[in-house]
């Protein structure tokens, strides 16, 4: 192994696992054996959750101005170990190195806006009656959990980690059993930046610590981001057991390409968006609706995608699970009659045979009622389908039961505010193909891509990570009594 095992992170310590069953840490960059990661006992979930505790008493009394000082200095030692993190990134889940870049770049951006949140979390005051005050004041949940996936190690964990102990909360985070070392290093930076002992843990293991994290009576909310089935799963059980949730799913995201589109610009974004990260990202392209004669786009697109070379502009897929099941949605398409126009199957990379590659593919002629068209490929798979008009291609957007990001590639201002307002998700693109709202701008979209109220970045974010305390003030007597006072 590359690196030592793995380890849980608790009261600022890194501690074995109760248990000795452990699952390899394996790079689809080469097929190489990083790590070993525990699986971890509801016991050790039970020690992380008494630390995070104890701690949140002095935590959560620390005021919000001294507790962002920490963030102040994480931020900082971001930027530090920047290409460090990077290579980090790269090598478990399989991006290239300038994606790995941007995606620490983006848990800086995350970092920054956590370090903002005394100006916003001020609350309101009002005389309402005389000598009568009404006061509302953000508090801490408590201890809190963040369970995050594979396909962002760095950043998803940043989507939470750093507003939630902003506000004051303890946390407690699961990473994906397929990337846990990056979670292992923001640790050590937490406490080198100045982190109290018990304000963050880390707990490793499957979908066993997952359900104990949903159960257990310590932990007051649960954030969850992964597919809809376990997104749905995580919901339906943290509210059972009356935790505040929000748990984020999967995707179907829809570009539509319009006649009038700039050519060059919709292929760039397309191309992008259908390959960046592999395809693994819950922003990814995986459907085009092509509205009357782009032939000559979709041409352009495919020039564009011809220039993404695994291995070399393109990362691997996670594993090979993941790239056996990308090959059989592409081989299930054809054999349904779709023109496979690029075809990524049957990948790989020179010196790289251990790695898991799939090569960038463009689908077209596809029906929206096939497998391509309707479920999450999760790889750099583009499936188009043709209409004759705008509202034929919302149609086939809106009748999609995810709701995450939807696009649309058009020079018309009146139509590109038309799909705005009809389009059934929650983040919309005018020609741009990962619709990504950016800080203070929270992320989250519509229907089956999220379950439950707010969201977990940006402004709203707020509202998920604390409650609300009302306090009625009276000193003076002389005031006398009305129904207002």
């Amino acid at each position: 192994m590359k690196y030592a095992p793995v380890q849980n992170y608790i009261n600022g310590q890194f501690v074995n696992a109760s248990t000795d069953q452990t699952l390899p840490v394996i790079s689809p960059l080469d097929g190489t054996v990083l790590s070993a990661v525990p699986l971890s006992a509801p016991k050790d979930l039970d020690a992380a959750v008494r630390a995070a505790k104890i701690a949140f008493h002095g935590w959560s009394h620390t005021p919000i101005k001294e507790r962002v000082q920490v963030l102040f200095r994480y931020r900082h030692l971001l930027e530090k170990h920047l290409q460090e993190l990077a290579a980090l990134v790269s090598e478990e889940n399989g991006k290239t190195i300038g994606e790995a870049v941007a995606e620490i770049e983006k848990c800086i951006e995350l970092t920054e806006f956590a370090t903002s949140l005394p100006q916003l979390v001020t609350g309101e005051i009002l005389e309402v009656s005389k000598g009568v005050e009404c006061r509302t004041e953000h508090a801490p949940l408590g201890v809190v959990a963040s369970i995050v996936p594979f396909n962002f190690p760095s950043m998803v964990p940043n989507w939470t980690i750093p507003n939630a102990i902003a506000l004051g909360n303890c946390m407690i985070i699961k990473p994906s059993e397929k990337v846990p070392l990056n979670v292992g290093r923001l640790a050590q930076l937490l406490k080198e930046a100045g982190l109290p002992d018990g304000v963050f843990n880390v707990v490793n293991g499957d979908s066993s610590i997952v359900n104990a994290i949903c159960d257990h009576p310590g932990i007051a909310a649960v954030s969850f981001v992964g597919s809809t089935k376990v997104a749905k799963i995580v919901y339906q059980r943290a509210t059972h057991h009356y935790k505040r949730c929000l748990a984020l799913g999967g995707a179907k995201n829809h570009l539509l390409v319009l006649p009038d589109a700039k050519a060059d610009m919709t292929a760039q974004n397309v191309a992008a968006s259908m390959s960046g990260c592999a395809g693994q990202r819950c922003m990814a392209a995986s459907a085009m609706v092509a509205v009357g004669n782009v032939d000559h786009i979709i041409q352009k697109i495919c020039e564009e995608a011809k220039k993404i070379v695994p291995g070399e502009n393109l990362g691997a897929v996670i594993n090979k699970e993941s790239k056996d099941r990308i090959e059989h949605y592409i081989s299930e398409a054809e054999a349904q009659g779709a023109k496979i126009l690029l075809d990524g199957r049957h990948t790989t990379v020179p010196g790289k045979e251990q790695g898991t590659y799939v090569g960038p593919t463009v689908i077209d002629y596809v029906k929206p009622d096939m497998a391509v068209a309707k479920e999450e490929i999760f790889g750099p798979v583009i499936s188009i389908m043709r209409t004759d008009t705008v509202d034929e291609a919302l149609a086939i957007e809106n009748a999609n039961p995810y709701g995450n990001a939807a696009s649309v590639f058009t020079q018309n201002g009146g139509m590109a505010r038309y799909v705005i307002d009809r389009a059934s998700a929650g983040m919309i693109g005018v020609n741009v193909g990962v619709p990504v709202p950016r800080e203070p701008f929270s992320f989250g979209g519509w229907n089956e891509s999220k379950f439950g109220v707010g969201d977990i970045t940006g402004k709203s974010s707020i509202e998920f990570w604390t409650k609300l305390k009302k306090s009625t003030v009276k000193w003076n007597p002389e005031a006398g009594v009305n129904w207002m006072s």
